[in-house]
């Protein structure tokens, strides 16, 4: 026999039909394969409500009231840093005591939940007005202006990829099976600085920097790598040099290097890697050669390098496509952090 909980509307409305019909309790009960009690309940509801449909239970009442949720959601706002222990802890002191798991339901109840704070640049009022001058001043620039530009930047890359997470499929308790786990080495295990350049047709020259890079060895590396990649990418008159507002590269002796060579530079406002194209190629570069899981430091380098050559320019050309989106971001944001 079903409960009147469990039967479909479909079930119950047959029940109704048979009662308007004339036919008994028991009767209805016998044929729908029921309990007259239950009968007798649908019955009843359709007398007093007119429908068949179960009424909603209105629930235990919740521990937080809704001005006390309020609070929680302009705590939040306030310092969105805080834990749900840090929250709890402040109920606590005001006479409210419940589980961090209800504070947590409270919460995404509002629409907020915890992630992983993004790690961006820190920006000042200034660099705010320098980033938004920029995102203006080239926001209408054609794509012909973007195609003549060589993007140019250093990256770190360490031997085992430290502080990255790996997954892998294995069986409980198979955790620390040695095919299971990723071999780490105290600082990264050894870690190589790179300079890159690229541009709309491709990549350029990828170089190692020896030892501590200063100014000297900045210039020397431009020098040696900026004439073949300009000649590579197929560079015409009037190209334009990005690179950032390192102190290296804004130097005195840097600048008259530049002004020595005839080389133009971009304007670019500092403490802006996300209106740099080349930041999203490590992060690619990166992933390529960690996955060839190389063994030592020269590998590491022959990988780099290989993986660097085989980025397609078709990468690179949907960056640039998208590059007035990254501007119109900043301009958003009036000069403050985009998603890029």
């Amino acid at each position: 026999m079903g409960s009147s909980k469990q039967l479909c509307k479909t079930l119950k409305m047959k029940v109704i039909d048979a009662h308007n019909a004339g036919e008994g309790y028991k009767k209805i009960a016998k044929r729908c394969q029921l309990a007259v009690s239950t009968v007798r309940n649908v019955i009843k509801r359709w007398q007093i409500r007119g429908t068949v449909e179960v009424k909603m239970r209105s629930g235990r009442p919740r521990k937080l009231s809704d001005r006390t949720a309020r609070m929680l959601v302009r705590k939040t706002n306030q310092n969105p840093h805080l834990t749900a222990k840090n929250l709890q802890e402040d109920l606590a002191d005001s006479g409210v005591v419940v589980h961090r798991s209800t504070v947590q339901r409270c919460l995404h109840r509002q629409g907020l939940h915890g992630r992983v704070s993004r790690r961006k640049p820190y920006l000042r009022p200034h660099h705010k007005i320098q980033r938004l001058k920029y995102a203006t001043g080239h926001l209408q620039k054609p794509d012909a202006f973007w195609k003549q530009v060589l993007w140019t930047d250093e990256v770190k890359i360490e031997l085992f990829g430290h502080n990255q997470q790996r997954h892998v499929w294995r069986k409980k308790g198979a955790a620390f099976h040695e095919k299971n786990t990723w071999p780490t080495i105290k600082h990264g295990g050894g870690s190589i600085m790179l300079w890159g350049c690229v541009a709309a047709s491709g990549t350029g020259n990828i170089a190692r920097v020896e030892g501590r890079m200063d100014s000297t060895k900045y210039q020397q590396i431009l020098e040696a790598n900026i004439t073949p990649s300009v000649k590579k990418l197929k560079l015409k008159r009037g190209w334009l040099l990005q690179q950032d507002n390192d102190p290296k590269h804004t130097s005195k002796s840097t600048m008259e290097y530049l002004k020595r060579r005839r080389l133009k530079v971009l304007e670019w406002p500092s403490q802006s890697p996300d209106l740099n194209i080349i930041e999203n190629l490590w992060v690619d570069l990166k992933r390529a050669v960690h996955a060839r899981r190389p063994k030592n430091i020269t590998e590491l380098e022959a990988f780099c390098k290989e993986e660097w050559e085989k980025i397609p320019s078709t990468r690179i050309e949907r960056l640039l496509a998208g590059y007035e989106k990254r501007l119109q971001a900043v301009i958003s944001a009036r000069g403050g952090v985009t998603k890029y």
